[in-house]
């Protein structure tokens, strides 16, 4: 293989988790502001998700005050803790197979990591499955994506050669954290079918797949 470290994003990548977790939660938040008018529908939850980003949704948009923006941040969390969003078909065996065939696999996700460590102990597909090391959300932006503190960590760590890493993410910030870091980039398009959000991350990206099994027999040859 080329590569030898996969870093991969978790939401809408490896699980499907903005229709079973995160727009139900963007519903419920709005319900508790009583500002139900507002919702969005689950394509225009996607593209606020890809653009401008949730954060700036929740504070230029929405302009949250602090004890809003709180309120948002515990219904979210209860929905995380509630839901095990599925994994994508396909994309489990994937990881197995780089891993078997000598390959790193890191979750770098917005993602808090007990969350992400809960859904790969708790999937079925691949009993006992799990990557080598997830950084996930610590509450330090300095310290997630776009900036490049995690793969600094994962060179550090694991002295892997740039040109041995692909990072692998449906959204912008991962894709930037790549450009910045200078290492490959896959654009994950399997999570939805918008074709202005698919054609920008293509731009973005080193490659770009719409589905799972497209990634698989690039990654792998």
């Amino acid at each position: 293989m080329k590569y030898k470290c996969l870093l991969i994003d978790h939401d809408d990548t490896s699980v499907d988790s903005t229709p079973h977790i995160h727009y139900p939660a963007h519903k419920a938040q709005l319900r508790q502001l009583n500002r139900e008018q507002e919702i969005l529908s689950l394509e225009d939850w996607f593209k606020v998700n890809y653009h401008p980003g949730i954060r700036p949704y929740l504070r230029e948009q929405l302009r949250l005050t602090t004890q809003e923006e709180q309120w948002c941040y515990q219904i979210w969390r209860e929905h995380t803790l509630a839901t095990d969003p599925p994994f994508f078909p396909g994309i489990l065996e994937l990881l197995e197979q780089f891993t078997r065939m000598g390959g790193t696999v890191i979750v770098i996700s917005h993602s808090e990591r007990d969350i992400i460590e809960g859904h790969y102990k708790r999937q079925q597909q691949l009993p006992g499955f799990s990557p080598k090391e997830i950084y996930g959300w610590t509450g330090k932006p300095e310290h997630t994506k776009p900036n490049t503190w995690p793969i600094d960590q994962v060179i550090n760590r694991f002295a892997f050669k740039k040109e041995e890493m692909l990072m692998m993410d449906d959204l912008k910030p991962g894709i930037i954290m790549a450009q910045k870091a200078g290492i490959d980039s896959l654009g994950a398009g399997w999570s939805h079918s918008i074709p202005e959000i698919q054609e920008d991350l293509s731009r973005e990206s080193t490659v770009f797949f719409d589905s799972i099994e497209k990634a698989t027999k690039w990654i792998l040859s």
